[in-house]
């Protein structure tokens, strides 16, 4: 399935839920959602009431938007969760927060998840002091992170981290502002992880 391309805030009303997929300006007055909190299209203002499968897509579909995950790679990161010992739900999520892409997100270093993936792939990044440019990449509790150093002199990079350097980083995760690279201290717990959506009802649909 090929990457989503069209206008992004159209999923958020589609999910009745921010998806925080323009970065900054979810935070604003200017998010769609707050001026159209209704589905988009001819039917969007029309109330139904949710079928028990709808409730599980729509969960399913939260996830993979709020984190940019195309279905066949969120299939596969929840046959992953099922193996590891835990809840699978929360094993799920853990997964999808640690992919570099996220992590960049979190540390202030991107406007958005969608960003901070075309700047992994560009190869902005290094894991351990070796570059890495994949996006899906799973990083794990010791790692460190840092911007590649002759990747901070960019003034794009520079611009990102100077608007979000305001950001609150998770607990998870200590950033060094001084050489702009972090540490992961720890693999996220589900009260730590933010993503808007009930896990268990994702593991109903793909355990039916």
């Amino acid at each position: 399935m090929a990457r989503y391309t069209g206008a992004v805030c159209k999923l958020c009303r589609r999910e009745g839920k921010k998806l925080f997929l323009k970065g900054e300006r979810c935070y604003t007055g200017k998010c769609a959602l707050e001026r159209r909190s209704y589905a988009p299209g001819q039917h969007g203002q029309s109330r139904k009431k949710p079928t028990e499968y709808g409730l599980q897509l729509r969960a399913k579909q939260q996830a993979k938007r709020f984190y940019g995950i195309p279905e066949k790679q969120f299939y596969k990161y929840f046959e992953l969760a099922e193996r590891k010992q835990g809840i699978t739900g929360e094993n799920l999520l853990q997964i999808c927060e640690s992919r570099l892409d996220n992590v960049v997100y979190l540390l202030g270093w991107a406007n958005s998840r969608a960003e901070a993936r075309q700047l992994v792939n560009h190869g902005h990044f290094k894991v351990n002091g070796h570059k890495v440019d994949i996006p899906s990449y799973l990083v794990k509790a010791g790692d460190s992170v840092a911007i590649a150093s002759g990747s901070k002199d960019s003034e794009k990079i520079k611009s990102t981290v100077e608007a979000c350097s305001a950001r609150p980083v998770p607990q998870w995760l200590d950033r060094n502002n001084d050489d702009l690279s972090a540490k992961i201290v720890a693999l996220p717990t589900r009260e730590q992880i933010e993503c808007p959506v009930e896990e268990h009802l994702i593991v109903e649909l793909y355990s039916k």
